[in-house]
Parts: structure tokens; C-alpha cells; sequence
């Protein structure tokens, strides 16, 4: 069980999928994770307006705790893309639970991605680690056409282990943080 970090439900408690489906990221990641996202934004203050005005989209979203976290902190829209059936369940009741407003899409990111591109300020990947760094990179590039708002920040979270993928030209900065045998990658939309 994981729980909201800050914001409008700090403390509250999540649910996450049984089983081997999916893998929640750890509160201490998304903790250091929206710190650096605060940051970036320029944002500081009150917790729960930091994302204030970023539509936030949540890609393999497992339990949705990354998506309930950027809506407890603000965002709006929030988007959780995920398609394995059970941790959609968990998420719609996580959705229920807190009271926020994050629309959960059951669907494989390459099905959502396939659709209307609806630009969005903050991107955040959380993949099965099994995936290949060569489909990150297809993902990744396909957000790059239509999907990222002006100033746009991508996260791409992996096991350490796992080792760096090519970011398209268009993303220009671009660091990555190592938290145990996480590391986040980080790239801002603009050229590079």
C-alpha cells in the first residue's frame, strides 16, 4: 500500500494491484520526482497548487498513485492510461476513494497514443522494466508529435539497470537522477 505525498490528500492511503502486473513507483521516488518537477516549473508554495494549470498524463499508469499525486498537487487535466484490467479497477477505486479528478483510460499506450494527440505539460512513463529501451524510445517519439505542450517535461521511470534510451531531437535538456536501482530520466520539449 502506498499513500499521497502532498497536496490537497497528503497522507491518504492508496490501493495497488496484486500480483506481478504492475509496480508501483515508491513514495520516496515520486516524492524526489515532484520535487524536481517543482523546480523545474519554478513552482514553490503551497503543495497543493504546485502543478496548478499542467495537464499531467500518467503512462502504464499501475495504481495510478503518480497520476493521484500530480492531482492532489494540482493538476488538471489529469489523464492515467493503463491496460491491464485489474490495476484499472484499482485505480477507478483509488479515483473514488480520494476524490480527485483523474479520467482513467483502459487502453495500451499505443492505442491512446493512436488517437487525437491533446497536448499536455507533463509526461510521466512508468513501464514494465521487461520493456525494451527501443520501444521506450518509439513511446517517447510519438509523444514528441502533438502531445507535448510548449515547455513540456517528459519522465521516464526504469530500473537502473536497464541503462539510457534515445530521446528524440526534439526534447532538448535532458539529466536523470538515480534513486536505489530507479533512475528517473528527465527531457524538456524544445530543440535540443
Amino acid at each position: 500500500m502506498s499513500r499521497i505525498i502532498a497536496g490537497s490528500r497528503k497522507g491518504q492511503r492508496l490501493l495497488t494491484p496484486s500480483g506481478d502486473a504492475t509496480r508501483p513507483t515508491s513514495d520516496r521516488v515520486r516524492e524526489a520526482a515532484f520535487g524536481v518537477l517543482a523546480s523545474e516549473l519554478g513552482r514553490v508554495g503551497d503543495p497543493a497548487s504546485m502543478l496548478q494549470g499542467c495537464a499531467f498524463l500518467d503512462l502504464y499508469a499501475g495504481s495510478g498513485a503518480v497520476a493521484l499525486e500530480a492531482a492532489s498537487r494540482g493538476a488538471a487535466p489529469v489523464v492515467a492510461v493503463e491496460k491491464e484490467r485489474r490495476a484499472v479497477e484499482v485505480i477507478r477505486r483509488n479515483v473514488q476513494q480520494t476524490g480527485l479528478k483523474v479520467r482513467v483510460v483502459a487502453s495500451g499506450v499505443d492505442g491512446f497514443l493512436a488517437g487525437e494527440p491533446t497536448p499536455f505539460r507533463l509526461c510521466w512513463l512508468d513501464p514494465p522494466y521487461q520493456l525494451g529501451n527501443d520501444i521506450i524510445a518509439a513511446v517517447v517519439a510519438r509523444l514528441a508529435q502533438g502531445w507535448l505542450a510548449p515547455d513540456a517535461i517528459v519522465v521516464v521511470e526504469r530500473a537502473h539497470r536497464s541503462g539510457a534510451f534515445d530521446w528524440p531531437d526534439r526534447l532538448g535538456d535532458r539529466w536523470h537522477r538515480r534513486y536505489g536501482e530507479t533512475t528517473l530520466f528527465f527531457a524538456t520539449e524544445g530543440v535540443a
